[in-house]
């Protein structure tokens, strides 16, 4: 039987409720979940249903310095869902939870993949095609090019086990087509990706990511959340005049973002997640746990040769 989905109860702006209703329906649809988070809180929420649940005393708020939370809250439901993962009693984690201190959470109990220089964490952005997933959106400000190299080689990983494409598309964002434009570092990215083992079709541009011309887009952190925030924005706003059923399911249905790169499968939701959005989730999660993604990714990195810096080929235009 497959191991469990580790889901943290506490996290997210509508939780406990909406997790909870959000993990309901995932058992429903066979999908086998453990609650993490505060019992009392949780058995009143399952209405007679049998489902695990993990006693978990304290909570990582939004506002909290990750690291150092995670430190702190031993017993947070969030660090005690990765180290159901980390001990092997879960097969994948779920949390709508502070981001960082979910990516802290997961690099403390899981590691980072040997190999790995930086987990990254990537979205689906829809498109004309179905979707594009974009890598990083969030967990590394500042990058150095062999580190988008790498988001590269993940994203390439993602894409062919989790979307189903042979062989995925890559770009690199840049503000222009043209391998000479951008800045210093995508200039140098770009090196060092056409000699990694995908299929590199070279620069996109911003709105190239919803008119389906590649399947996996790599940028830093700093501009992926910003792209990621600016989506979500005028979605919001296109939106707005639908109906909230409407509304609900069109946002919960590309589940989360996962996060690339550490030793387990980790699955970022959406804070403002509601049940619909936590299902889908959790369905992201359990694909990632049956494909076996980061031990994929382990093996895809393992094999080949670390990307090593280069220089800028040109100026920016």
């Amino acid at each position: 039987m497959p191991l469990p989905v580790a889901v943290d109860v506490m996290g997210g702006d509508n939780a406990p409720a909406e997790i909870v209703q959000g993990a309901l329906r995932a058992a429903h649809e066979g999908i086998a979940v453990s609650l993490v988070g505060q019992r009392e809180q949780i058995d009143p929420l399952l209405g007679g249903a049998q489902l695990e649940v993990v006693d978990a005393r304290e909570v990582v708020e939004m506002h909290e310095h990750p690291a150092g939370a995670v430190r702190a809250k031993r017993d947070s439901s969030i660090v005690r869902a990765a180290e159901l993962v980390a001990g092997g009693k879960a097969g994948a984690l779920v949390s709508a939870g502070n981001s960082g201190a979910t990516l802290a959470a997961a690099l403390f109990a899981l590691k980072r993949i040997a190999g790995v220089a930086r987990p990254a964490i990537g979205a689906s952005f829809p498109s004309e095609s179905g979707q594009t997933f974009v890598l990083d959106v969030g967990a590394n400000t500042d990058c150095k090019p062999e580190w988008l190299a790498q988001f590269a080689l993940m994203g390439h990983v993602y894409a062919r086990e989790m979307l189903g494409i042979d062989a995925p598309r890559v770009a690199l964002l840049s503000n222009g087509e043209e391998s000479e434009k951008g800045s210093e570092l995508v200039q140098a990215a770009h090196t060092l990706i056409a000699a990694m083992p995908v299929q590199f079709t070279g620069n996109v541009e911003g709105k190239d990511i919803f008119r389906g011309a590649c399947d996996v887009v790599v940028t830093d952190g700093f501009t992926g959340n910003i792209a990621l925030k600016v989506a979500e924005g005028v979605g919001e706003f296109l939106f707005a005049s639908i109906s909230r059923e409407a509304r609900t399911s069109l946002g919960g249905k590309l589940g989360g973002a996962l996060l690339l790169g550490v030793a387990g499968e980790v699955v970022i939701a959406h804070g403002r997640s509601d049940a619909e959005a936590t299902l889908n989730a959790i369905r992201v999660a359990a694909r990632a746990r049956e494909r076996g993604v980061s031990g994929v990714i382990a093996r895809a990195v393992s094999k080949t040769p670390s990307p090593q810096p280069a220089q800028p080929t040109g100026v920016s235009a």
